[in-house]
């Protein structure tokens, strides 16, 4: 799991960096191509090569995947919708998915990279045009993010979990700007790159760990006391625990290519102790003067492009997370507010997509059964469905993978609407109900809250380690695959018309 969010970080940064400055992004409703040609000693595997690109969108709020199979010349092309000027992407082929580049578009452009692997499947010659970042910004950034997350200062783990919050600020204030001197020693990322990363890298880490307070402490305590059973008493916040985003600065335009800001905008939405206000039906300018008299203090300023960025992050759950089309009277308000201005544009051709979506997506249904031995949640589940292919998805909110692979599946998954297919979600009480609650409107289908007894027995019994994991059956009921991890669109189409 620590892999996984290393490569995500890395992946997703998206801070912008050119050789000699730092663009300052603006937003911007378009469209960028990506062309290239990868080329391997002896072409291996030549029949299956594809290229992963992950474009973040800071006004919609989603982190966008886009795949594209290597013909057998070597070339690709990937055409992707971006929503700044100027974007910085991270890119991954199959021949080693772990040995991802930043690569910048530019909005209405074509940017071609030819990559080159060795022997050893490293980087033997990469080649861009037209130039943006150098070499070493383009490949080093992993290993010096990874340098920082293992960092470790000799100091034992200091109790936190029985001191006051402030002194839990100040803890990871002083652990970011230790972590940070790895970052600052190194001599080959240029000076630019390295101002990008540490703004990315100290919003990540609060994002991770600070924002949620409570489920901190309690990992703390389990940590320092070794206590796996009783759960400490933990002081209570308020909305002034959250004024340490006032060091951010969040009106500086760079975050809005640094995937970090967009995760920072959803925690600031969905917080309850900040307990900002839904967008809803309510007209933006009598929105945003709520959130102005809540926010202001916290973020050190009353004006500026973070607030008309945040109304858009607001729309963009909807569109998003929960794939629910704007209301007439919702576009009426964006219209009326941002006129003809990009941030409409954007929200416009998004809500456009989801509207296409939606046409397709089940509704939700929520089954109880927490009466069920363990044993027989499986057979249950899969019974209930007889005579139809059943896809069962082993998830968690708090599982980036997961919610990530159910993203890429949207639109491949629309394409069984109406056919002997049935899509079932299982997750535990590790997440949320509430947050659990909310995700599940974006997915569609049916879905299962399992007792902690059930979810064990299931992971066991199917010698599952981690999550996402799959589970298919076929029409009669037996089990014909089992996965771990995301398999991609094209091989998960391919099971289930095998068996359709």
């Amino acid at each position: 799991m620590k892999n996984l969010c290393l490569f995500s970080l890395l992946f997703l940064l998206s801070c912008k960096q050119s050789v000699d400055t730092i663009d300052i992004p603006t937003i911007k409703s378009s469209t960028a191509k990506i062309t290239g040609r990868i080329s391997s000693p002896n072409d291996t595997n030549k029949d299956s090569i594809f290229v992963t690109i992950g474009v973040q969108h800071p006004i919609s709020g989603e982190y966008v995947k886009y795949n594209a199979f290597v013909d057998r010349s070597g070339k690709f092309s990937i055409d992707v919708d971006v929503e700044t000027d100027i974007s910085m992407m991270g890119l991954y082929t199959s021949l080693k998915p772990y040995k991802s580049l930043l690569v910048k578009l530019t909005s209405g452009g074509v940017t071609n990279i030819d990559i080159a692997y060795n022997s050893d499947f490293d980087f033997k010659n990469i080649d861009v045009t037209p130039a943006g970042l150098t070499q070493n910004d383009m490949t080093r950034s992993l290993e010096v993010i990874n340098k920082m997350i293992d960092y470790r200062s000799g100091r034992k783990t200091e109790p936190l979990y029985n001191k006051s919050p402030d002194v839990f600020l100040n803890h990871a204030k002083t652990s970011v700007t230790e972590r940070l001197e790895v970052l600052n020693s190194d001599a080959l990322i240029s000076k630019e790159l390295k101002g990008i990363l540490s703004k990315d890298f100290r919003l990540f880490t609060y994002v991770g760990f600070v924002f949620d307070y409570e489920k901190y402490m309690k990992l703390n305590y389990r940590n320092v006391t070794q206590d796996q059973i009783n759960e400490p008493a933990i002081q209570k916040i308020d909305r002034s625990y959250y004024r340490f985003l006032k060091d951010f600065n969040l009106n500086d335009p760079q975050y809005l290519n640094c995937y970090s800001f967009i995760e920072a905008q959803k925690k600031i939405l969905q917080n309850e102790t900040i307990g900002l206000p839904e967008i809803g039906e309510n007209d933006i300018p009598s929105w945003l003067a709520k959130v102005k008299t809540i926010l202001s203090d916290l973020v050190g300023f009353e004006d500026g492009q973070y607030y008309d960025i945040l109304a858009a992050n607001a729309y963009g759950r909807q569109l998003t997370e929960e794939v629910r089309p704007l209301s007439e009277k919702q576009k009426q308000y964006i219209a009326a507010y941002w006129k003809n201005g990009e941030i409409a544009k954007i929200l416009f051709r998004k809500n456009q997509q989801v509207a296409e979506l939606d046409k397709f997506k089940s509704p939700v249904v929520i089954n109880d059964i927490s009466s069920v031995s363990d044993d027989k949640v499986i057979e249950t589940i899969v019974a209930k469905h007889k005579g139809k292919v059943v896809f069962i998805d082993l998830w968690a909110t708090w599982c980036g993978p997961c919610l990530d692979a159910m993203t890429e599946f949207r639109s491949t998954k629309a394409k069984f609407h109406g056919k002997d297919i049935a899509f079932v979600y299982l997750t535990n009480g590790s997440s949320p109900r509430k947050l659990w609650e909310e995700k599940i409107k974006g997915i569609g289908s049916e879905h299962y809250y399992l007792t902690g007894a059930q979810w064990e027995y299931i992971m066991n019994h199917f010698e599952f380690e981690y999550i996402p994991s799959y589970l298919l059956y076929n029409k009669e009921g037996a089990l014909i695959n089992k996965v771990t991890a995301f398999p991609g669109n094209e091989k998960v189409k391919e099971m289930i018309n095998d068996l359709l």
